[in-house]
């Protein structure tokens, strides 16, 4: 299983970005899906979950009202939708599938990770 982040970038604040993460090497279309993010020198934490169809959403307390997770089961995507971007969204962002089908809010609860993509927020 492979996983591939994009659409990390350099934006001003109040920008938007979208990131994406592509899933290969099997169908995932039942199992749920995440983003997290680490900051320098900080933890991973939760950002957004999805559940296998889509229809429930969860999300870290940091983004709520700003950012917007989707996936798309026929391309094995997940997206990012990042908008009003602060300089405290800086961070490498990873994406993540989970063997459940539910939507999951742990590290722990994920079982392929893929390589990071890096966003960073100007004042």
């Amino acid at each position: 299983v492979q996983l591939q982040a994009s659409g990390g970038g350099l934006v001003q604040a109040g920008a938007s970005l979208r990131l994406s993460c592509a899933v290969s090497g099997g169908t995932f279309t039942n199992q749920a899906m995440g983003w997290f993010r680490q900051a320098p020198g900080k933890e991973r934490e939760f950002v957004a979950g999805i559940n296998w169809s889509g229809a429930l959403t969860r999300y870290g307390d940091s983004v709520k009202g700003r950012f917007i997770i989707s996936r798309d089961n026929l391309k094995n995507t997940h997206y990012l939708q990042m908008n009003s971007l602060k300089p405290e969204d800086t961070a490498v962002y990873y994406c993540a599938v989970s063997e459940g089908s539910t939507v999951m809010a742990m590290i722990y609860e994920y079982d392929y990770w893929g390589q990071g993509t890096q966003v960073t927020v100007s004042s």
